[in-house]
């Protein structure tokens, strides 16, 4: 996908993808938009969108986006660090820790960014919207809430 990039390959997979229209002098014109999540099942994880003439140019443009946009989230025991409950836009997603061997109990998008996080037990609910852009993006959000709140309170103790 990346053509003439060092950087390496992560997985990716297309959350969504939207015709969209705007209305010109000579009448309407069509695009498409596609949202992709991309990452490495090792911590990087992020969401981008694109828009082109047709699916396959928007799906490009959305998978360099996304790995303009990657955060990294430590993965070492395989769930999150605490419950988080954050908004993005209209969407709410509430991310709650899990045992060992409990597997993701999410849906749509958020199951997605889990996945390729590499984050292997959660449990999370979406609350509000279902804009799967929205929710993705609240989840990437959510986990980069935890991590800075972990951060935050290792430094204190130290």
């Amino acid at each position: 996908m990346a053509k003439g990039k060092d950087h390496k390959q992560y997985e990716y997979r297309v959350i969504d993808i939207a015709r969209v229209t705007r209305v010109m002098a000579g009448g309407r014109r069509f695009s498409f938009r596609a949202t992709v999540v991309v990452g490495d099942q090792q911590g990087s994880v992020g969401v981008g969108t694109g828009k082109g003439a047709d699916t396959s140019t928007a799906i490009e443009k959305a998978y360099n986006n996304a790995i303009k946009n990657l955060v990294y989230v430590p993965t070492s025991t395989g769930t999150v660090k605490m419950d988080t409950e954050v908004k993005f836009g209209g969407a709410r997603v509430l991310v709650k820790p899990a045992p060992e061997g409990h597997g993701i109990v999410a849906g749509g998008a958020v199951r997605t960014v889990f996945d390729l996080a590499g984050i292997r037990n959660v449990t999370s609910k979406m609350l509000g919207s279902n804009n799967k852009l929205n929710n993705a993006r609240a989840t990437i959000r959510a986990l980069v809430t935890t991590q800075r709140y972990e951060d935050a309170r290792h430094s204190t103790q130290a």
